[in-house]
């Protein structure tokens, strides 16, 4: 057993927590105004293209720093300041928000939040290192619960906090929860890893990483179902719901409609799934159950009956991203999971900015409910991707035991 694996059993349960709460209130300040976010738009005058562009600008600086973080973090062997850093650009962003209502300055600080998402890297590969390599996929099943929480948390708070304060209430809140957020993550403990400080990773040791091919196909089909999950609940079904006669105050049904299965299927699927059924076979499920419960959002005219259907929208796409996770950093050393990390998270970050860029596009050309049939299409691809990669690992599975039995 190295040091490394010592303290991780050693480290006392308090950082753990603390660990967490950090984490929740990362992600509070981020969603809080994600459910009338578009809505908000439309309030200063965007059109759906320009809302899509906004919304997606999120993605953008995802693209450019989540690898760099991750090799810059890979490099030193540091997590914590890139975690500081996070939560300063978050208060920083809901700011922007507080004491502009321009479309220009709400770019800008959309794109701000895109640096605070950007520093995920570093709290997932820092909570990873409180476990031991194999139970990655749990410590990603873990975070994402908490993750999950805290999204569905802030977001039902958000139509109540306008149709009471007003636009600017959300924002407000989520630079107060920032700061709160921002003073503990100082507290956050690191584990001392010797060896790994003492035999820096070089920057030629990480290209290796890129070249993974189950780190390649998790980025792709996590870009895939983030971009359904940008399109949908992060994007336009809220307004949607709006335009069939929900009040804002109503959008918490829908919220936890979504959230709390999506919070939920993290955990049964690296508690329960796993144990019975492949990796493939909960993927090409998922992608599934995402194309169907999403196709028919434009067809729904009743909110009560909208939520019933993001119930099983919100558990399908929760049983994809803690597992693609999982897989992005499974196979990958610790000194390098960072960068295997910061690479993955840029990959799915195209699928967070073109996702609702391009569904914006259509919603213009072909009307509003076209925004819904490209997330279900890129959820089919998603589904035949996965379908496809199993065959191949059963075939070459069987390739490897016909030739291990020719050689005995």
């Amino acid at each position: 057993m190295n040091s490394t694996e010592i303290e991780q059993r050693k480290m006392p349960i308090y950082f753990h927590v603390l660990f967490i709460v950090v984490t929740f209130t990362y992600w509070f300040s981020m969603y809080i105004y994600v459910p009338i976010f578009v809505t908000y738009l439309d309030y200063l005058g965007a059109s759906y293209a320009l809302a899509g562009l906004i919304v997606g600008s999120y993605g953008i600086m995802q693209i450019l720093l989540r690898l760099p973080v991750g090799v810059f973090s890979d490099i030193l062997q540091i997590r914590k300041p890139f975690i500081v850093l996070g939560l300063a650009t978050s208060v920083i962003s809901c700011f922007g928000f507080v004491f502009t209502e321009s479309l220009e300055f709400a770019f800008i600080s959309r794109v701000i939040s895109g640096v605070t998402a950007s520093m995920w890297v570093a709290f997932t590969v820092l909570y990873a290192s409180y476990f031991k390599k194999e139970d990655s996929t749990k410590a990603m099943g873990n975070i994402q619960f908490v993750t999950v929480s805290a999204q569905l948390t802030s977001m039902s708070l958000s139509g109540y906090l306008v149709s009471k304060w007003g636009w600017q209430a959300p924002f407000w809140f989520g630079a107060i929860i920032g700061i709160i957020a921002l003073l503990m993550s100082f507290w956050i403990k690191e584990p001392s890893n010797k060896r790994l400080k003492k035999n820096k990773t070089e920057l030629k040791e990480l290209r290796d990483v890129f070249k993974n091919p189950l780190i390649l196909k998790a980025a792709l089909l996590s870009a895939l179902v983030h971009s359904v999950l940008f399109i949908t609940m992060f994007g336009f079904t809220p307004d949607q719901a709006l335009s069939i006669g929900a009040s804002k105050e109503s959008l918490i049904f829908l919220v936890f409609s979504f959230m709390v299965p999506h919070a939920i299927a993290p955990i049964v699927t690296g508690q329960y799934l796993l144990t019975f059924f492949n990796k493939w076979h909960i993927l090409f499920m998922g992608f599934l159950g995402t194309a169907l419960f999403s196709i028919v959002i434009p067809f729904i005219s009743n909110l009560y009956l909208l939520c019933i259907t993001q119930v099983f929208n919100g558990f399908a796409q929760g049983m994809l991203i803690p597992l693609l996770m999982g897989m992005a950093i499974q196979q990958i050393p610790d000194n390098k999971r960072a960068t295997a990390m910061g690479f993955f998270q840029a990959i799915y970050a195209l699928g967070i900015f073109f996702g609702p860029f391009i569904s914006g596009i259509f919603s213009e050309k072909a009307g509003f409910e076209s925004v819904f049939y490209f997330g279900a299409f890129l959820a089919v691809i998603g589904m035949i991707l996965s379908g496809f990669w199993y065959k191949r690992e059963i075939s070459k599975n069987y390739q490897l035991k016909k030739e291990n039995r020719e050689a005995k």
